[in-house]
């Protein structure tokens, strides 16, 4: 798979140098983003007018992340020449700014070959008064710098104190440049008290850190063995990646992290789960029997800078799933779920029935269906009659174990390097995959642009899930007795858990569908003494609902295109 990123690539160096000028004047704070003020400021010496410098934004911007990084700020700038040489910036430019995908024998035409060669050559953009301006900023910078080597360096006042950590004010929301950094904000001052108040990270979901709001989107693959789940990736990739066992027995024994580094190489769990850098440090609840089972392929490759691809070892089928693993498979695939931002479920035609492991496995994934899709592979193994029948029956196989009204979406293809068999696909199979496939892989594309929409709402689904477990506890808390008979009272209370969950639903008027699973919820609890739990404090459920009905809002309203 080639991917070629069409607004650096069609920039010449020398306009290059030019832009990171003009960047580093626009970037007022110096923090290598343009926010939407300094946009206003800067592109209105186009003198483009409202509408059209709103859609140099939306096509720069595409990813909704609230700023401008210097590739965003040159595809602007582009956009900006295009519109002063009176061309209309539609939707055709925003697909040719994009990123090119070209997969074995197919492609996708996201980028007019033509238009490339006139990006490489088109010229920077008339900007009035900012030559003036550039001219008195270097003058400014000389006469710094002269100072700085004379030792005219300002003294401190003597009102200046030493140590000022207690002094210095919470930065208000808006002093964040992007939404992701707002959130994580947010996570620290509001969210993250309330969870650990209530230990939440015990019962639900570890902590969050700064690597994982800072992670690329994920893609996740399940499937029983040998239906596919690397080659498909190694598909995608064009190339085969550290690490990579492919073969008709079981071959990948272990969860497989494939994403970009400075070279190829595969670091062990232990060492991927104490890297701060790295989203993974919560996967060491899972014991060093998991680690063990865990590893990181690295490898430098364009796809990988956008997207974080997730290899794990197949489901168990007969007598195979009688042998117990030796950590918790099922616990490591929701964590992983919670994280990922699409899952891909294959299934090869000859292996539809779904296992009692894939089912629990499938269970597993509650509370992340619109992340899912199903892929039928190598379904160019069939002809044309018995696909039909095959797609019938893995409907029918997965109306079993998907508990939602809604038919999910299916693609068809057969997702490897070979071309299509068309001795038994025939030329309507063919096409068929070859849409099939430009479906999937247009799925894909939209991942790193749908990003921060999906952060946005995973962090929101978490902080009702919090609220919702610190009610839970407050309440079991509040059911205890005061001196006698603790013991006894916990044990009621953990029998008739569904029954409290419902009293709680009751009193405090939340949806039924927001509650954890007794079961699961039942054996943590067991471990715990009710009587140690935290009581319900008002005031920190009272600014979780603040951050979610007024502190989200704002910050999405502070980050949207400024021009709207």
């Amino acid at each position: 798979m080639e991917i070629v990123s069409v607004p650096i690539s069609s920039c010449s160096k020398d306009n290059q140098k030019i832009y990171q000028e003009w960047f580093n004047y626009a970037d007022s704070d110096n923090d290598g983003r343009i926010t939407g003020a300094d946009a206003i400021k800067f592109f209105a010496m186009s003198q483009l007018s409202r509408p059209e410098l709103k859609q140099v934004w939306a096509i720069a911007d595409s990813k909704r992340q609230g700023f401008l990084g210097f590739r965003e700020f040159i595809t602007a700038m582009q956009m900006v020449s295009l519109a002063q040489a009176g061309n209309e910036i539609t939707l055709d430019i925003l697909k040719a700014t994009g990123v090119t995908y070209e997969v074995g024998q197919w492609a996708l035409p996201f980028i007019d070959q033509t238009l490339k060669e006139d990006l490489e050559n088109l010229e920077p953009p008339s900007m009035e008064g900012l030559k003036a301006l550039l001219n008195k900023n270097k003058v400014s910078t000389n006469n710094c710098e002269l100072e700085l080597n004379g030792d005219s360096r300002p003294q401190p006042t003597p009102s200046t104190p030493w140590f000022t950590s207690k002094s210095i004010k919470k930065a208000p929301l808006t002093s964040v440049t992007s939404i992701i950094d707002g959130l994580e904000r947010l996570y620290n001052e509001k969210l993250k008290p309330l969870e650990v108040t209530y230990r939440f990270n015990d019962f639900v979901s570890p902590l969050l850190t700064h690597s994982d709001f800072d992670a690329k989107p994920m893609v996740m693959l399940l499937g029983q063995y040998s239906t596919g789940k690397t080659t498909f990736i190694k598909h995608l990739l064009g190339c085969n990646f550290p690490g990579a066992h492919i073969g008709p027995e079981p071959t990948t024994d272990r969860f497989v992290v494939v994403m970009s580094g400075p070279d190829e190489r595969s670091i062990p769990g232990n060492t991927i789960a104490v890297n701060a850098e790295m989203p993974f440090n919560g996967l060491t609840t899972f014991g060093g029997a998991f680690l063990s089972k865990f590893e990181c392929s690295q490898m430098p490759h364009p796809l990988l800078e956008h997207i974080t691809f997730v290899d794990t070892p197949g489901v168990l089928s007969g007598e195979k799933q009688r042998t117990q693993r030796s950590y918790d498979f099922t616990g490591v695939i929701s964590w992983f779920a919670a994280k990922c931002d699409l899952i891909l479920l294959l299934f090869d035609p000859h292996k539809l029935d779904i296992s009692d492991e894939f089912k629990r496995v499938i269970a597993s994934l509650r509370g992340n269906d619109d992340k899912i899709r199903v892929v039928l592979n190598k379904a160019d193994q069939v002809d044309t009659q018995q696909l039909m029948r095959v797609y019938g029956a893995l409907m029918w196989s997965l109306g079993k174990v998907l508990n939602t009204p809604e038919v999910v979406r299916v693609y068809i293809g057969s997702f490897n390097d070979k071309p299509v068999n068309e001795t038994a696909a025939g030329p309507i199979g063919k096409d068929l995959f070859e849409k099939e496939q430009d479906n999937l892989l247009a799925d894909l594309i939209d991942i790193p642009k749908k990003a921060c929409d999906r952060r946005i709402n995973e962090f929101v689904k978490r902080a009702r899930a919090a609220k919702i477990h610190a009610y839970i506890i407050g309440h079991l808390k509040k059911e205890m007795p005061a001196m006698m008979g603790k013991a006894k009272a916990q044990q009621r209370l953990t029998d008739n858990l569904e029954d409290e969950f419902a009293k709680i639903q009751r009193e405090f008027h939340l949806p039924a569908g927001d509650f954890p699973s007794v079961e699961h919820f039942r054996e943590v609890l067991n471990s715990y003494s009710i009587d140690k739990f935290e009581k319900l404090k008002p005031r920190m459920i009272q600014a979780v609902d603040d951050m979610l009905g007024y502190d989200i809002p704002e910050l999405l309203k502070n980050f949207r295109n400024p021009y709207e």
